[in-house]
């Protein structure tokens, strides 16, 4: 029971789930995730720890970088079955296709510039 109220609780906020949507199919570095969202590093991370708690996205360190990705396979199943749903319940949503969009751009930049640039701010 416990595991599927973290789920549920960590999928009631939007921005935690356009996260989840933007890492279908690939890994992202934190920066990236933060640059996408345009939120503080503070709240993007507090996001991203409470997506972690979940079982909704793995992570993994190399450095001083972070990158984070879909459990895939090896998840639960109630967290397979909560990513498959929020998967194919907003496959047409307009705001995830724009999030898409500016990912698309976004993926064209080094992250370490991007990284920098978030440092200056």
């Amino acid at each position: 029971m416990r595991e599927f109220m973290n789920v549920t609780k960590a999928l009631a906020d939007a921005n935690r789930v356009r996260m989840v949507l933007a890492l279908r199919g690939r890994e992202l570095c934190a920066c990236q995730i933060t640059e996408l969202f345009e939120l503080a590093p503070s709240t993007m991370s507090k996001h991203l720890s409470i997506l972690y708690q979940a079982g909704l996205v793995d992570s993994r360190k190399n450095g001083r970088w972070v990158y984070y990705s879909l459990p895939g396979r090896k998840a639960a199943v109630p967290v397979r079955h909560a990513l498959e749903w929020v998967c194919d319940s907003l496959a047409e949503n307009e705001r995830i296709a724009d999030d898409a969009k500016r990912l698309k751009q976004l993926l064209k930049l080094d992250p370490s510039e991007i990284c920098r640039r978030q440092c200056q701010r």
